[in-house]
């Protein structure tokens, strides 16, 4: 199995066989490049609310800070959730289930993969699902 792909010249085919090595190898980078970006900018969130922490004497200053630092931990928290996702991709990838529709178990398909490498339904499927959210939602 290929170990190391270029993401700038690797070229995802529908020629080729759906999930081999190569494609595996390929979602697999991009999924541990994203979640290492995640990751760096947690960290970059974490030393600037540190910096951030001073008192401020204004009060229209404090609250402004303070919402925020709401802002960014609710988007930290996203992200977390989301490392979550990246997370179970990856081990579906090593489960050799990643790419095949957890309703249907047909292929969820390279371009909706590539688009969302965390993606666990198929175009169909996404649609179904959120077809039932909207009537659920509705009543």
């Amino acid at each position: 199995m290929s170990e190391k792909i270029d993401l700038s010249n690797y070229v995802l085919s529908e020629d080729d066989e759906f999930m081999n090595a190569n494609q595996k190898a390929y979602f697999r980078a991009k999924l541990i490049a994203w979640r290492n970006d995640i990751l760096r900018e947690a960290r970059e969130t974490l030393g600037h609310l540190a910096e951030e922490s001073a008192n401020h004497p204004d009060l229209a200053d404090r609250a402004s800070s303070e919402t925020d630092r709401a802002i960014e931990l609710r988007a930290r928290d996203r992200q977390r959730k989301l490392i979550s996702k990246i997370d179970s991709a990856l081990q579906r990838i090593e489960e050799g289930t990643y790419g095949y529709c957890e309703e249907t178990g047909e292929p969820i398909g390279l371009k909706r993969l590539d688009a969302r490498p965390i993606a666990t339904l198929s175009i169909e499927a996404q649609e179904r699902h959120e077809r039932r959210e909207k009537v659920y939602r509705d009543e």
